[in-house]
């Protein structure tokens, strides 16, 4: 193993912006649908890392040549926020152009894969601001490329959640590398939801329940963060074929899958971490396969939904654990676009770790992004802005290990100890 030396791990940063090589058009804006602002508290990073094969010939400027057209295409990405009379937040797209990052790093990259617990250093390989608190000059994308001694680079991403969910986010840089091999232009994505001006609801005066996936913080004016009341911390595991055989001959249950085996585990895990407390109530948040017929939309259409257990989550059979999930998610997205609307989008909210959440990103083509005919040797995705009560994410562990998983876990850092204490139980941490 390579034991990093994080200081200099990175270095020789430079920043520059890249935009639509076509004119959008004057007085263009992008509207926010109620999903977007529910989420504009949160963010996505994703790092593509590749060998020096895909790199063959390709020199900065040749990267950018194709992001012209790229974002020529998703122009509202390249565009700043502003704000309505009443406060709605809004894109006006004016091709301000996202933020692009040219780095090094003199480690290969296999040496970079290989150092132990290689995830956690993530944040060197994405660049990554916060929305705010000059709302009209920050911009919502990242992209930083850095370059590794063995002529490897790792491409990373950093998206404000506002534009779309990780399906769409994994989506979007996929379509980068059609552009890389020639594709130009045709018509600009097609937006899954359509939002109107109006926003309020009829009755202004009517009583909203707002629905339980969604917790409603205190303002943070223009900037977006989510403040939490404790220290947070974030620790990724990775799941070998070998040991997800194991964990499923164990559950024994009719129509479990990969996700909800693994979710009941941690869920029960973390049930007993917090005693009297455990959580009963649990938001899932996975792919909607309506959307299918969707690619390469910006949206926020992930199903959101809650799962409530009336019984002991640890002392429970996780056989009933992992029924329950799988057959009693409640959609919440009705709720929240209502709730949402009621003041016109101007309240702050969170999604994710308001209650603790589960997310599904199985079905995310995270090695979809191809340069020069190679895929990525390694792809991880992380969620950020999570509240108190954490968040678990499911991704795939890699082309090589499709069957693996990496179960990426956000929780207070008082937690993290413990909950690996009991995952040992199940031959995980």
């Amino acid at each position: 193993m390579v034991s990093p030396k994080d200081d200099n791990l990175v270095y020789n940063i430079r920043l520059s912006s890249v935009g639509p090589g076509l004119v959008t058009g004057t007085d263009v804006v992008h509207h926010l649908g109620s999903m977007d602002l529910a989420m504009k508290l949160h963010y996505i990073k994703g790092v593509y890392w590749f060998s020096s094969q895909a790199m063959q010939g390709l020199s900065i400027k040749d990267i950018k040549d194709a992001m012209f057209w790229w974002f020529s295409e998703y122009y509202m990405t390249c565009g700043r926020l502003r704000r309505s009379e009443g406060g709605r937040p809004y894109i006006k797209c004016n091709d301000c152009g996202a933020r692009f990052v040219d780095a090094q790093c003199d480690k290969t990259v296999e040496e970079w894969l290989e150092m132990e617990d290689y995830i956690s250093y993530d944040d060197l390989l994405v660049y990554h601001k916060p929305l705010g608190p000059e709302l009209s000059f920050s911009p919502p994308v990242f992209l930083q490329l850095t370059r590794f001694k063995c002529g490897g680079m790792s491409l990373g991403l950093s998206w404000a959640h506002i534009l779309g969910d990780a399906f769409s986010a994994s989506d979007f840089i996929n379509r980068y590398g059609q552009y890389k091999a020639g594709l130009r232009p045709g018509e600009p994505p097609k937006l899954a939801e359509t939002p109107t001006k109006k926003g309020k609801l009829d009755n202004p005066a009517q009583h909203v329940n707002e629905p339980i996936s969604i917790k409603r913080v205190d303002p943070v004016g223009d900037l977006w963060v989510t403040v939490n009341n404790c220290k947070m911390e974030t620790v990724s595991l990775h799941i070998s074929p070998a040991q997800l055989s194991n964990l499923q001959a164990k559950i024994s249950c009719e129509n479990q899958n990969v996700f909800e085996s693994l979710c009941a585990i941690f869920w029960q895990s973390l049930a007993k971490v917090r005693g009297e407390f455990e959580p009963q109530i649990v938001t899932v948040c996975k792919k909607d396969p309506s959307c299918q017929t969707r690619k390469w939309a910006l949206s926020n259409t992930q199903i959101i939904s809650t799962v409530q257990a009336d019984f002991a989550v640890k002392q429970a059979d996780l056989k009933k654990l992992v029924a329950l999930l799988v057959e009693q998610g409640k959609d919440e997205r009705s709720g929240i676009k209502e709730v949402v609307e009621k003041d016109d989008g101007v309240s702050d909210f969170i999604v994710y770790g308001a209650r603790l959440t589960l997310v599904n990103l199985e079905d995310a083509d995270l090695y979809g992004l191809e340069l020069n005919g190679e895929k990525p040797k390694m792809t991880y995705f992380s969620l950020h802005g999570v509240g108190d009560e954490g968040m678990v994410v499911v991704q795939s562990a890699g082309l090589e290990d499709s069957k693996g998983r990496i179960v990426t876990v956000t929780l207070p850092a008082d937690e993290v100890l413990k909950l690996k204490s009991e995952l040992k139980r199940y031959g995980i941490a």
